[in-house]
């Protein structure tokens, strides 16, 4: 059995329908997730990381755990974990918890837990997610119209299915190379550095209809950002958006290495998702 947290989420419900078209039984675990959120023959059961002692239900008779950064209490997560039986994990977190850490201190201490936990691990550091762009459905859907800031600037995108394909492949054990993930930590990105007003010539493709893009000022940018995120979180990442560092916009080989094919462009997810943008 493994156990799924954020199983309603980009990265959590496609690793459940991954793991459960492998005949894998499934737990999946979020706030308010029901039997009606997942595949059948998938156990869903409501929990909520904040509160680790309400996760013991869900982790009973577990082997394994994919783990998201939410909670203050990563240590208490994991000392569950280890009393149902859990004996390996595999945490999302984020590529800011490597390149900076003083700003994505949350994930950077949820991998410090994983690694003091005696447990077998793997940490994955996404990075910008492709999904992202969902930010952009209503407007491109009613205006066709898409904004960001630093339309220039490119960072190599991931597919989440790509980081749940390699989630998958780590709880398993399986690798080109054996069961090589033990400790290890993976950067996924996608497999080249794409542009907001690429990305969003992307979708128009996808859409076979044009779509205008325009460039906010990071004033704007930062105004929108504060109203659903911590300051120091709209900050590091107005960084990373618009001043990002070499290891930042560099192309990670992990996907490729864990999965044995080329990491998803860009292109193809806007094809895959172009339902969401009609």
């Amino acid at each position: 059995m493994i156990v799924v947290t954020g199983a309603t989420g980009n990265v959590g419900r496609a690793l459940v329908r991954m793991l459960n078209e492998a005949g894998t039984p499934v737990t999946a675990v979020a706030r308010h997730i029901t039997g009606a959120d997942v595949p059948p023959g998938v156990r869903a059961v409501a929990g909520d990381l904040a509160e680790p002692d309400g996760l013991r239900a869900a982790f009973a008779g577990a082997r394994g755990l994919f783990l998201l950064v939410a909670g203050e209490d990563p240590d208490g997560i994991l000392a569950v974990a280890k009393s149902a039986g859990i004996r390996r994990v595999v945490l999302l977190s984020s590529q800011g918890a490597g390149t900076r850490p003083e700003v994505y201190r949350h994930p950077a201490r949820f991998e410090e837990a994983v690694r003091g936990s005696g447990l077998d691990g793997t940490i994955l550091r996404s990075g910008g997610m492709a999904t992202n762009a969902f930010a952009w459905a209503e407007s491109v859907r009613t205006r066709r119209a898409a904004e960001a800031p630093f339309g220039d600037v490119g960072l190599p995108f991931v597919d989440p299915e790509d980081v749940a394909a390699v989630a998958a492949a780590a709880l398993s054990g399986e690798s080109l190379s054996g069961d090589a993930h033990l400790g290890a930590t993976y950067t996924l990105t996608g497999p080249a550095p794409t542009t907001p007003r690429e990305r969003a010539a992307a979708i128009a493709a996808a859409l076979g209809e044009p779509v205008d893009f325009t460039e906010q000022t990071r004033e704007q940018a930062h105004d929108l950002m504060s109203r659903f995120m911590p300051l120091p979180v709209v900050e590091g990442t107005l960084a990373i958006l618009g001043e990002p560092t070499a290891d930042e916009q560099r192309v990670s080989p992990d996907v490729e290495h864990v999965l044995g094919r080329p990491a998803t462009t860009f292109a193809a997810w806007a094809v895959r998702n172009a339902a969401a943008f009609r």
